[in-house]
């Protein structure tokens, strides 16, 4: 079961910076992140969104592989499997990347732009949608940034731990959705 874990900041750097400490988490196999989108808010009001997992490239990547498994064997039927191969792969690759750029993968992009206008001018948020978590690692990864937990699909008892360990006194700036999942 996937969690979403959305947290806002007052500056455009410390989206980025959180990030690439749960990043550097991930790399330690401590979380698994499925999805990761930092919005930042300009001092015009417009919404910039930076996604860290490209829909094109793991499209490409999974089409590639499957294109070449099915071209491979449709080439040993022919009698020329590395051909069948090379063109599986490709034909497989481009279709992924294809399919991937026309489909909405992870985190809602609606509910990221909805959720990212409420940004104060200059704010950022990060949004990461987890699909293994070990919370005391998280909260460890986390603490050093101040900012507050905008919505949440962890139970109470972790979402309070969460925004203590944010250090913002403040709570949730929109409330949350409790227990439900993603």
């Amino acid at each position: 079961m996937a969690e979403l874990v959305v947290v806002a900041f007052d500056d455009k750097t410390q989206a980025d910076l959180a990030l690439s400490e749960l990043k550097r988490l991930e790399q330690d196999y401590w979380i698994d992140l499925e999805d990761a989108v930092v919005a930042h808010r300009g001092a015009d009001g417009q919404v910039q969104l930076q996604q860290s997992v490209s829909p094109a490239g793991r499209g490409a990547m999974s089409g590639g592989l499957w294109g070449g498994v099915c071209g491979a064997l449709v080439g040993l039927l022919l009698l020329n499997p590395l051909v069948g191969f090379a063109l599986g792969t490709a034909v497989g690759a481009g279709t992924g990347a294809l399919s991937g750029q026309l489909t909405d993968y992870g985190i809602d992009d609606d509910f990221i732009g909805s959720l990212a206008h409420t940004l104060p001018p200059g704010g950022s948020a990060v949004f990461v949608l987890l699909r293994q978590l070990e919370p005391d690692r998280l909260l460890a990864a986390l603490s050093p940034f101040e900012g507050r937990v905008l919505r949440s699909s962890l139970n109470p008892e972790q979402e309070a731990r969460l925004q203590a360990a944010l250090g913002s006194t403040r709570g949730t700036a929109h409330g949350s959705s409790g227990a439900a999942t993603v």
